[in-house]
């Protein structure tokens, strides 16, 4: 047997949240159901192929599915159990090969390249991912895609979902990829297919038109990578550590056009002690933060800076306060976004015109503490009591270690 020079497996778990609350309740084995945040949630998270079938669609309300779809059922999230099965999965993934990327909650890129001595051809490898998938997560089912690189893998898995096994060569990559269109493939959005499309770039095949160095120049290192991606030759390895993040934020879906401020501001409590909880665990603290409020048709944001870098979650709030007092007029408000923009590591030196509060940070710790160990929110501020209406959910980003770790 002819070793593959270089293997990648992506595995896809298919409507994971959904699978696994039919996993969980029988009777809702072969219905159409919808993921939403608990029972009052409008938007739907995720849904079952049942669903998908009636044209039922993540972001869809709930509304809208009930009327394409008779015996549509609506189903509250558990973010917990699926961190938990994620877990499981991953760690399981590993048995293959120690080289487990977890892109996401339900995605996974493995290097299987130095294993083929061991397990045999990528196709036998992908097999048994199939059968360890189902095995840790108790009945879950996955996609699977094969190839020479990361990007031909993952639009691979795509090809036959759900449940499916597709193998492209890396010697047939260019091929196979050559009508695809390039919006098609893994990091290529709106706008950047959009510079492609008026350079006559519209399928993978295109792209040979177009010199590398007019994406070099445009978009750098990641506009090179994007040539090579649309010629089955992506270059990025998989990578199993998680790097510092970029940003950390936490959102969350309103009840449709909200416009009572005391919700609002409960709201932005409740991101603002997600962020700064987030931030205090993982030893970071940020000065620039971004608050935002979806309106109708737009995106109310503006930008804050605090006078020293901050992880206080009420400092936070103070900040944010002050867009729905001064930015705010009173619109109905779908969707609120709270990010800090410069996560750094603390720093313990002090500041002799820093005006830290000793006992606020005893406080905060002690927190902390005693949410980590009974679960969030155990202890949280008096206006948060109400906060029954605003179950977790899981971020489509979550990861098992690292600094995305949360719900």
């Amino acid at each position: 047997m002819k070793h593959w020079q270089r293997a990648i497996i992506f595995t896809d778990m298919n409507a994971f949240f959904a699978s696994i609350e039919q996993m969980d309740h029988p009777e809702l084995q072969s219905r159409a159901i919808g993921i939403t945040n608990g029972l009052r949630g409008t938007c739907i998270i995720t849904c079952s192929y049942e669903a998908r079938a009636w044209g039922v669609r993540t972001g869809m309300r709930v509304k809208e599915a009930m009327r394409l779809c008779p015996g549509f059922i609506q189903v509250p999230a558990r973010p917990e159990r699926y961190a938990q099965i994620s877990s499981r999965i991953m760690a399981a993934l590993t048995s293959v090969t120690p080289d487990v990327e977890v892109f996401s909650v339900d995605e996974a890129f493995l290097d299987v390249t130095h294993c083929q001595h061991l397990w045999g051809a990528p196709e036998k490898m992908a097999k048994m991912v199939k059968e360890i998938v189902l095995e840790s997560s108790g009945g879950v089912l996955c996609s699977i895609g094969v190839s020479g690189d990361k990007t031909t893998a993952k639009y691979a898995a795509k090809l036959d979902k759900p449940n499916g096994l597709t193998i492209i060569p890396p010697s047939q990559a260019r091929e196979k990829l050559m009508h695809a269109p390039v919006t098609d493939l893994c990091g290529i959005a709106r706008g950047i297919g959009n510079f492609l499309a008026s350079r006559g770039v519209h399928v993978c095949g295109d792209m040979q038109k177009l010199p590398i160095s007019e994406l070099g120049r445009r978009f750098g290192n990641p506009g090179r990578r994007i040539w090579y991606m649309a010629q089955g030759t992506d270059p990025e390895p998989v990578t199993i550590t998680v790097a510092a993040p970029k940003s950390v934020g936490h959102g969350k879906v309103m009840p449709p056009a909200t416009k009572d401020k005391n919700t609002l501001l409960i709201f932005l409590l409740h991101m603002c002690e997600k962020v700064g909880a987030r931030l205090r665990k993982h030893g970071l603290q940020a000065q620039r933060y971004l608050f935002a409020l979806k309106l109708e048709d737009s995106w109310l944001s503006t930008k804050s800076r605090s006078v020293q870098p901050t992880a206080d979650s009420q400092q936070i709030f103070k900040l944010g306060k002050r867009m729905v007092n001064h930015l705010w007029q009173g619109e109905g408000v779908h969707q609120i976004q709270v990010t800090a923009l410069d996560p750094q590591m603390m720093n313990r030196q002090q500041d002799l015109f820093a005006e830290d509060d000793p006992e606020r940070e005893k406080l905060l710790q002690t927190m902390d503490n005693i949410n980590l160990r009974y679960g969030e929110f155990t202890l949280a501020p008096v206006r948060l009591l109400s906060r029954s209406d605003m179950p977790n959910v899981i971020s489509p980003a979550w990861k098992p270690h690292g600094h995305r770790q949360t719900i």
